[in-house]
């Protein structure tokens, strides 16, 4: 960094730069005060002075205002205007201490402070609810009482160090020191009880992680610090090396296999070379903003305004999307590639009020706590949010297709959840159609082990260590048995004693090398290049082999068997969407479809809304064919959320088939009702007067309970994961016979007696306990508390039976897509051969099990041939979906595409791909301890470790603040990450190329700040660090953050624990 001094003013700064970047330049008046500060490709600032005020005027003429009060060192600003025209205020005390602040909506928060130490003793929200918290002598943070009342709490050592923490939810972490003097841990136990060592260098830095069951990573570091080894079990070991500057340029695997990386003279990192030397760059302007990234040929770009906004987005077809934005940064409009406009609007506090989406107008309402409450779109009621007084979600509804849906949760006393319910009513009646309730209970140490499906036997997952998985049990019987090896992969599975046995193998570089039965025709093997591409899957009966375009998209697939030799290209334009084959149309001249709206095919003409949802779809006539007026056209309807609603097919002006889709408010499909074309008494061919009903049942994101007219799919997921692991069929009559009252039902009937919902739930939980025959402490002093017996509550009970099912394994491919069901005498009941986009192609099916599954997280509709997958519908013969993605470009900057690798990568919710696990699709574990983030303020050092597979990573942080004006945001912090963003679309935020947010309120967050651990937006910001962030090496911020989404999208439903801790 570069400095010009004023040489007629001793130490007065006139110009600044980093390397490779512009100079600011500033002006002052006579006083020696800042007038001006001039940055070339950025934001100007011109400031005015008063008495008590300063202006500021930006080059987009953006002005905010400062008043101040006070004198000399207690000056403060007690009001600011911002560029919107809202006004914000705030207040302190004597010693200029903050103690409340008000929004631009009047909103008044206060903080209460202790009189001597000035530590933070409360906050006072607007809405009157409270957080506290409590120090020791030492002022230290003892304890945070959350405004829902729960608590969590902190002990320490006679050194100051933190000994033990306690969670919101009861779990008890422990650290351990090596010796009195030592301001890091040596070992860290979790409320499981089991402990992990760690080991460090003279410089802190980590040496050695020991996991639970003894198995160690180690780490080496070059003369300068800088980690150039990691050395995993199994003989796994990557090296790393550095230029003069730090930066990392080369990474090699086991293999040998070395991925390189450029920079610029500004530190930017420019190029990125695989190991079999493809090369993706990247350019940027001279801010050091990114404007295109190139991969073979194919380049995407990105414009900017003064602000650092990003206003235009080129796509590979050259097609543009563009965005506007308010005076304070928020995106006001976005234009997509096909020209469809969303507008959005906000109050004064920043929350979104109104979305505008091609004539949807949606309204946003919320509470005090400024939690969502309602919403209607063009005037029409949607969803609903409720809230009990802890201030948790117990119900959002709203209408579908006129019936009521609902979704009710409950919760234990810990704020963990317990129960999810399902419910339909009858739109003329209000009876309830379908109802479907999922239970979750959890061990002694907080681990989630046990799943209480609807009417069925409870699921209870065996763990070893933190909670990897070793087994799996239903109503107490053991149905399948896991083998690991030392960095806790499955290595074994077996189903049914020996009757089914999988071997799964790895190579040196930790990618999937083979899985191997007892049933021969479904072993596989793998073979990958050096790019790590799955290059070739191996069965007893053929082979595919796969080839890929320079930027990775999959290209072709041959495939060999003893009578078949067959080779299918996968043709698409630059920005990835299909195109004709060019082999079996040599006369197509389409290169692109310009705004992604493909509108024919070799089999389909297509027409899109203005939402860009697929609209209708006609049998395409070639040219020659004489027209038989016979041909098909599918139509699709939608509600206000782009859902799927109606169905239907036409041919010879009638319709063939409709169908009907019920959703919950979450989206998630609750029901499906279809008519089919058929003959009717009088010999007419019309639609069926009673439909064909489905009903589905949800646990979380997963597809758990499929129920019929006739029978009852259930389906239990490996751990963590979309991938089925288990089928359990119950016939209806069956079903039936199965029903009994449950115990608080039983009191209330025979009491007459209206029982207290808290009171209805404490007994749903002794009545589980008792059938399974372990009764809980807490339960056992609940009774003794009310003069009764675990024996008399029994005495009560009705009896259960159980009634006669038919259970399944799953035997999924390494994506998690299902190619047979095993019975548990190791026949094959069901198998199905599937190509790379998920289309059926063979099956043999005997018994004729319903198998709709095909993708993780997909469902076969055979009314539509469309694949519902959660957000979404997805069409396997085009390889994408028939809507765009509801959450933009944050999917991805395709909107339509599955992912393009299907190999490789899935996408389970409908929303953004996810990498397929090789071996097991996802992590497979039960309520484990998940991974952790960890901040040494004191030592500058941040940490990453997933406790399952032993990943970790280290790299230099910094945590800069100003803690009088931050309240106290630079203290000691205990939370989760809910999430990162990147520019990887080149849609960036403000600080630094990446962010990782946490739990916090005040920022508490991790940024990307680019060489020296500066940020690249400091110009703009003025360089004061926001809040109490810790930042970082952009490249490590974003290798994290794609570590963080990779395993938050592999474990629907759980959180990465964040920690942030000062050694004095």
């Amino acid at each position: 960094r570069g400095f010009t001094y004023d040489a007629e003013h001793a130490g007065r700064m006139v110009a600044h730069h980093y390397a490779g970047r512009p100079e600011s330049r500033y002006r002052y008046d006579d006083t020696g005060r800042v007038t001006e500060q001039v940055n070339p490709e950025g934001l100007d600032y011109r400031f005015e002075y008063g008495e008590s005020r300063v202006i500021i005027t930006d080059s987009l003429n953006r002005r905010e205002v400062l008043y101040t009060e006070g004198e000399g060192g207690l000056k403060r600003v007690v009001k600011k205007e911002h560029a919107d025209g809202s006004i914000t205020r705030s207040e302190y005390d004597e010693a200029g201490r903050l103690k409340a602040q008000t929004d631009a909506a009047g909103r008044r928060t206060e903080y209460r402070l202790h009189m001597a130490s000035g530590k933070l003793t409360s906050v006072i929200l607007p809405d009157g609810r409270t957080v506290r918290y409590g120090y020791n002598s030492q002022l230290q943070l003892t304890s945070v009482t959350y405004p829902d009342g729960l608590r969590s709490s902190r002990k320490y050592d006679r050194q100051g160090r933190l000994a033990e923490e306690t969670s919101r939810n009861g779990n008890i972490t422990r650290w351990f020191y090596d010796f009195s003097r030592s301001g890091l841990p040596c070992a860290v136990e979790d409320g499981t009880g089991v402990r992990r060592r760690i080991t460090r260098n003279r410089y802190g830095q980590l040496l050695a992680f020991t996991d639970c069951s003894g198995y160690t990573t180690r780490y080496e570091y070059d003369q300068y610090g800088q980690q150039i080894a990691v050395h995993r079990e199994e003989g796994i070991s990557t090296y790393s090396s550095y230029n003069p500057r730090g930066q990392l340029i080369s990474r090699k695997d086991a293999q040998g296999r070395e991925t390189r990386y450029e920079y610029s003279a500004a530190g930017d990192l420019t190029a990125t070379i695989s190991p079999d030397g493809k090369r993706s760059a990247t350019e940027y302007d001279k801010r050091g903003r990114p404007v295109s990234v190139t991969e073979g040929g194919l380049t995407r770009s990105m414009g900017y305004d003064a602000a650092g906004r990003i206003t235009v987005l080129t796509n590979e077809n050259g097609s543009q999307s563009t965005f506007r934005y308010d005076p304070v940064d928020r995106l006001t409009e976005q234009r997509g590639f096909d020209g469809r406009t969303q507008r959005y609007q906000y109050d004064l506090t920043g929350k979104l009020t109104q979305s505008e989406d091609e004539g949807l107008i949606t309204l946003w309402h919320y509470d005090a706590s400024d939690r969502i409450t309602r919403r209607t779109v063009n005037g029409e009621p949607a969803e609903q949010w409720q809230y009990d007084d802890h201030g948790w979600l117990t119900e959002i509804s709203h209408l579908s297709e006129g019936h009521r849906v609902a979704v009710h949760y409950g919760y234990d006393d810990k704020g963990r959840l317990t129960g999810e319910r399902q419910t339909v009513e009858n739109p003329e009646t209000g009876e309830m159609l379908w109802e479907h309730e999922t239970g979750h209970a959890y061990s002694e140490q907080g681990l989630a082990t046990r799943q209480e499906p609807d009417g069925l036997q409870p699921v209870e997952w065996l763990t070893y260590g933190s909670g990897y998985l070793a087994g799996m049990k239903l109503g107490g019987t053991p149905l399948v048995e896991y083998t690991r090896d030392r960095l806790h992969r499955e290595t074994a599975r077996s189903f049914g004693g020996e009757a089914y046995e999988l071997a799964t193998a790895w190579n040196t570089s930790g990618q999937l090398r083979s899985r191997h039965l007892n049933l021969p025709q479904l072993d596989r093997d793998y073979d990958w290049n050096d790019n790590g591409q799955l290059i070739r899957i191996s069965g007893p009966q053929e082979s595919r082999e796969y080839r890929y375009s320079d930027t990775g998209r999959l290209t072709g697939v041959h495939t060999t068997a003893a009578n078949l030799d067959i080779d299918i290209p996968y043709a698409t334009d630059p920005a990835g969407n299909r195109l004709p084959d060019p082999e079996l149309h040599p006369d197509s001249t389409l290169t692109a479809w310009p705004d992604n709206r493909i509108a024919e095919d070799a089999h389909y003409v297509y027409r899109h809304d203005e939402y860009g949802r697929l609209a209708e779809k006609t049998d395409r006539i070639p040219e020659g064919v004489i027209r038989m007026h016979d041909e098909r056209t599918h139509h699709y309807h939608y509600d206000s959320q782009h859902r799927l609603v109606f169905y239907t097919r036409i041919q010879h002006g009638e319709p063939q088939v409709e169908s009907r889709y019920l959703y919950d408010p979450l989206g998630r499909r609750t029901g499906k009702r279809v008519w089919r074309r058929e003959r009717d008494l009088t010999g007419w061919m019309s639609l069926s007067r009673k439909p064909e009903v489905t009903w589905y049942g949800w646990d979380g994101d997963r597809l758990t309970t499929i129920q019929t007219g006739t029978t009852r799919i259930q389906t239990v997921y490996q751990p963590g994961s979309f991938t089925p692991l288990l089928r359990i069929e119950t016939e209806n009559g069956e079903q039936a016979k199965a029903r009994h009252r449950s115990l608080a039902e039983v009191l209330q009937e025979d009491t007459g007696v209206t029982l207290p919902a808290e009171l209805a739930v404490m007994l749903g939980r002794l009545e589980r306990e008792l059938r399974a025959g372990a009764v809980s402490a807490e339960s056992e002093a609940w009774l003794a508390q009310c003069g009764l017996t675990a024996e008399q509550m029994a005495a009560q009970m009705e009896d259960a039976y159980i009634p006669e099912r038919r259970l399944h394994l799953y035997h999924c491919d390494h994506r998690g897509l299902p190619q047979a069901l095993i019975t548990p005498e190791g026949e094959t009941a069901w198998c199905g051969e599937y190509d790379e986009w998920g289309n059926q192609l063979n099956e043999e099916n005997p018994h004729h099990l319903y198998q709709p599954y095909r993708l993780p997280g997909q469902q076969y509709d055979e009314e539509s041939g469309l694949y519902y997958n959660r957000h979404r519908y997805y069409d396997p013969l085009q390889g994408r979906y028939i809507t765009q993605d509801p959450i933009g470009l944050k999917g991805g900057i395709n909107l339509y595409t599955y992912p393009l690798v299907p190999i490789r990568y899935t996408d389970p919710l409908g929303l953004e791909r996810v990498i397929s696990v090789y071996g097991p699709p996802a992590p497979d574990r039960a309520g484990a301890e998940t991974p952790l983030v960890l901040t040494d303020m004191t030592g500058g050092v941040t940490i990453y470790y997933d406790p399952e597979t032993g990943d970790s990573m280290t790299f230099d942080s910094s945590n800069r603040i100003d803690r009088r004006s931050q309240r106290g945001a630079g203290d000691p912090y205990t939370g989760e990450v809910v999430g990162c963003e990147t520019n990887e679309s080149g849609i960036s935020a403000a600080y630094g190329t990446t962010k990782i947010y946490t739990t916090d309120t005040r920022a508490r967050w991790l940024h990307g700040g680019g060489s020296s651990l500066r940020d690249p937006y400091a110009p703009r910001q003025g360089w004061k660090p926001t809040m109490g962030c810790t930042r970082a090496q952009n490249e490590d911020v974003d290798e994290l953050c794609k570590k963080v989404t990779s395993w938050m999208y592999s474990h629907p439903g759980e959180r990465i624990r964040y920690e942030r801790f000062k050694t004095r």
